[in-house]
């Protein structure tokens, strides 16, 4: 009999979500961390959302996850990235007061119903006849779960380097996760080594803030959560500088103290985010690259110079700290540092994030080859949900590519692989203009309510918003008018075409006087614009989702024998017996499988439904 139904391995961003999910869904579940005092720790900058990311915090706060609340909880700046493009790509950022969002996730961890947390190393996953039945600590004690999801972070064997000098960690002053990595080997999954990195942190007395550019948050601030009505921390400014050539020549002078450079790091790194000195080396063209300066909170004095992550030798990066702009005299807190960690290679786990190896086991976060918050805890969500769907033996949840950008980052990585950490963009998103920030509610918030997690007052708001836009464009569709701004018009034209103008807002329109265009709410009076101006798009974009899901609609049977399919190559069944895809439409995204290929095993697949309906 087990002792917990879900075990959750690891208290970082993907494991709160796993934990937090699996809890209020209703299962019996424990988290188990090194240390309690470390839950929710921001390893490395003190910010969530940006670019793709925002949309991904946006989604998680739809389905009833946390980090979005947290966020606004936290904040200490918020700012709309891309606001002066279309909305397709607008992504919501916000600087976080780091010990205050430690504490809140702390404190809504411990005090969760159904959710118990301990400290404790896990060594070994108990697994037989091919499930998962708990885990063994450090301790030797065992603890029988039918589900275990591992959130390890960069713990799993990491190894922190500063200069040529290493050592086991899977943070700055934390031991690494021994042992487990070998355990996962000896169950047949194939591991791999990924390269991350951090900044030096600065001590804020010791900057010239007048040498530096000031960047200020948003105002009015909008908040990550759709439930979210105000924002309770003060907002504080940002700051931007830049390398110069002096910078350049101190870091090419001693790259052979680099563990990068000198052969010790033999580890993937992350391309879009990488170390200031692989910034000098493959961009020497560059003449300077930009710092931003990000306060860690506001009861800190420790300042994060984004842009400069390195693994150089400490005064190295003193020498380069101080050939800075602002930054001459800045005194270094924290030294940066690499760390190489393992990853199991994320093809050998369905879209549920269950392992194709063993039943039950499942993972999340950086484990998986990703890198950001953003993108472990929205894999930590969707882990424990279906971790928790699978004890209550309900059907798993799978987002596609065309519902979430959180469908193309599980589907990235489950179907394509990756070979270097994973960072989500929205220019992955092949449908990105109808899944955007503002309608992740829309999209997602049902799915939520019908697993637990959403309130029925939160479904209730979303309902009405949904219902407040379709209101709004009906009415613009059905008021003609025949002058604006006191010009005639040159035929009476209904409020909806004079909208589709690109020179008209939907304010300039609320201030022609009609009572059903006073809307308060910005996030209902955005829908409306959004949906009048992009409905030519939209409707193409959901032309193509309807072709998409064609394909995702034919589902592949787990246990079929590829080997009898006449006219499939050798290398084509090699491959679907290796990614196992659940559906065509997985099947037509593996690299190598070519239209031919799926054309035949549509064919087949129609063949052996007909048979099976014939022997009814």
């Amino acid at each position: 009999m087990s002792d917990y139904e879900v075990i959750i391995i690891g208290a970082g961003h993907a494991g709160i979500e796993a934990a937090l999910a699996s809890a209020h869904m209703g299962c019996k579940t424990l988290m188990l961390t090194f240390d309690i005092n470390s839950i929710g720790r921001m390893s490395c900058n003190p910010s969530i959302g940006g670019v793709g990311k925002g949309q991904l915090v946006k989604e998680i706060d739809a389905l009833g996850g946390e980090m979005a609340r947290a966020a606004d909880a936290c904040g200490i700046q918020f700012r709309m990235l891309n606001a002066s493009k279309g909305p397709a790509v607008h992504s919501s950022r916000a600087q976080i007061d780091m010990d205050r969002y430690s504490q809140y996730m702390k404190k809504l961890v411990i005090g969760a119903k159904g959710l118990e947390v301990r400290k404790a190393e896990v060594k070994k996953i108990i697994v037989k006849a091919g499930k998962v039945e708990g885990i063994v600590t450090d301790k030797g004690e065992e603890i029988f779960s039918s589900c275990v999801v591992i959130c390890p972070g960069t713990f799993l064997d990491g190894l922190i380097h500063v200069g040529l000098k290493h050592s086991s960690g899977g943070r700055i002053n934390e031991p690494a996760a021994q042992g487990l990595a070998d355990n996962l080997k000896s169950f047949g999954f194939n591991l791999l080594r990924f390269k991350t990195g951090t900044c030096p942190r600065l001590d804020k007395e010791t900057i010239d803030y007048s040498k530096l550019i000031v960047q200020n948050g948003d105002e009015p601030a909008a908040p990550f959560s759709f439930s979210t009505r105000s924002l309770p921390q003060k907002q504080v400014p940002c700051y931007i500088t830049y390398t110069n050539k002096n910078t350049h020549k101190i870091i090419l002078d001693n790259l052979d103290k680099s563990p990068l450079y000198s052969g010790i790091i033999k580890a993937t790194g992350v391309r879009y985010c990488p170390s200031i000195e692989d910034k000098i080396v493959k961009f020497k063209d560059r003449e300077r690259h930009q710092i931003f300066l990000e306060p860690q909170g506001l009861d800190t004095n420790e300042v994060y110079p984004n842009g400069i992550s390195t693994s150089l030798p400490e005064d190295v990066q003193l020498k380069m700290i101080h050939s800075i702009e602002g930054l001459i005299d800045a005194k270094a807190i924290r030294f940066g540092y690499g760390i190489e960690h393992c990853v199991v290679e994320p093809t050998q786990f369905y879209p549920t994030l269950e392992s194709k190896i063993v039943s039950g086991l499942y993972s999340a976060g950086q484990i998986n080859g990703t890198t950001g918050y953003e993108e472990a805890a929205a894999q930590g969500l969707i882990a424990g949900i279906n971790a928790a769907l699978k004890i209550k033996g309900k059907e798993p949840l799978v987002l596609d590519r065309s519902t979430s950008y959180i469908g193309v980052l599980i589907d990235d990585l489950t179907t394509k692989g990756t070979n270097e950490p994973y960072r989500m963009f929205t220019s992955r998103v092949e449908y990105r203009l109808i899944l955007r920030e503002d309608n992740a509610d829309a999209r997602l918030s049902k799915i939520g309510y019908n697993l637990g997690l959403v309130s029925k007052e939160s479904q209730k708001r979303i309902e009405d918003k949904i219902e407040a836009v379709k209101k709004g464009v009906c009415f613009l569709k059905s008021t003609r008018i025949k002058s604006f701004n006191g010009v005639s018009l040159k035929k009476d034209t209904t409020l909806e075409e004079l909208l589709r103008r690109p020179e008209v807002k939907l304010a300039d329109i609320t201030n022609l006087g009609h009572k059903e265009l006073d809307i308060p709410d910005f996030a209902i009076a955005e829908g409306i614009e959004i949906e009048v101006k992009y409905r030519g798009f939209i409707e193409r974009q959901i032309k193509d989702v309807d072709k998409f899901k064609n394909l995702e609609k034919i589902k592949v049977p787990l246990g079929i024998d590829y080997a009898v399919i006449p006219s499939l190559s050798r290398e084509v069944r090699e491959k679907l017996n290796k990614f196992k895809p659940l559906n065509l439409g997985q099947a037509s995204r593996i690299s190598g499988i070519t239209p031919a290929a799926i054309s035949m095993l549509m064919v087949y697949l129609k063949k052996i439904s007909h048979s099976k309906v014939g022997d009814v």
